[in-house]
């Protein structure tokens, strides 16, 4: 649902922003555990973190006890061998203050983010059951790299009323990924939508950003605008207007995007393909 949703872009705000007052804090306190793992918000690192968080109590981790604690606590990926991560606490400077004091902060904190964390896990899983019963549901999850959360995000702004936008071009203007155009005698300008539903827009640019990475149909639009001078953000926006029809399209008849049915995307891959056969 779209309540949801937004509770868990607030999370996710809020995750952020503890994750990094723990970091400023342990710079301080405690700088070998900052760098430790990739993620400092990691299950992993949250986990060290809530068993060693001081200096004095990860004095004594040499490679065998760390090796003997990645055994003992359930992970998901490779972290670094416990050699590496030996070294990496040997070579981090000493940090300041009461270790006793700070690691009481260092727990506070760690909870925190771990807290957050936790719930954030639960209204995803929330989100995904929802995502799996709504009927438009295989619409949005067929968009290229849409994931569940994305989809259900852009499912959500939609609405499931077909009604609402009759059309593709007033679904843009209600997201605000087409310019308003205005025009006084002979002069013609371009200018950005302001009152708008904020959340959709979010919602497509979102996705429009990260589908370029996957589509090649949304690489090009994207190349071409930057090549015209826009910036990232306004590239973005007329990657999402022009996806607009497409998902209005798709929504509209009630089936999933189909690339082998995507003209555009087709003509622009039979091109890179006799491009490559040319330069073989």
């Amino acid at each position: 649902s779209d309540v949801c949703s937004s509770d868990l872009r607030d999370l996710v705000g809020h995750r952020v922003a503890a994750c990094n007052q723990l970091r400023a804090h342990l710079q301080a306190a405690f700088p070998g555990a900052v760098g430790l793992f990739s993620e400092l918000d990691s299950a992993l690192s949250l986990a060290f973190l809530a068993a060693f968080g001081s200096r004095e109590a990860a004095a004594g981790l040499d490679e065998d006890a760390i090796a003997r604690w990645l055994a003992s606590v359930p992970h998901r990926g490779n972290p670094a061998p416990p050699a590496v991560l030996a070294a990496r606490l040997a070579a981090a400077p000493p940090g300041a203050g009461d270790d006793g004091a700070q690691a009481g902060v260092t727990a506070v904190l760690t909870a925190a983010v771990a807290g957050l964390a936790a719930r954030i896990r639960e209204l995803e899983a929330q989100i995904g059951a929802g995502l799996a019963v709504h009927p438009d549901a295989h619409v949005f999850t067929s968009l290229p790299r849409s994931g569940t959360l994305r989809a259900a995000r852009l499912l959500a702004e939609t609405g499931d009323c077909r009604a609402r936008h009759p059309d593709p071009q007033s679904l843009a203007a209600v997201a605000g990924v087409s310019p308003v155009t205005r025009q006084s005698g002979k002069y013609v300008s371009h200018e950005f939508r302001h009152s708008v539903n904020r959340e959709l827009r979010d919602a497509l640019c979102d996705f429009a950003g990260d589908s370029r990475h996957v589509s090649a149909w949304a690489a090009e639009i994207y190349s071409a605008a930057r090549a015209r001078g826009k910036d990232h953000p306004h590239a973005v926006r007329i990657t999402a207007c022009a996806w607009v029809p497409v998902i209005w399209r798709c929504w509209q008849d009630g089936t999933g995007y189909d690339p082998a049915k995507h003209r555009a995307l087709q003509e622009i891959l039979a091109r890179q393909a006799a491009e490559k056969q040319e330069d073989q």
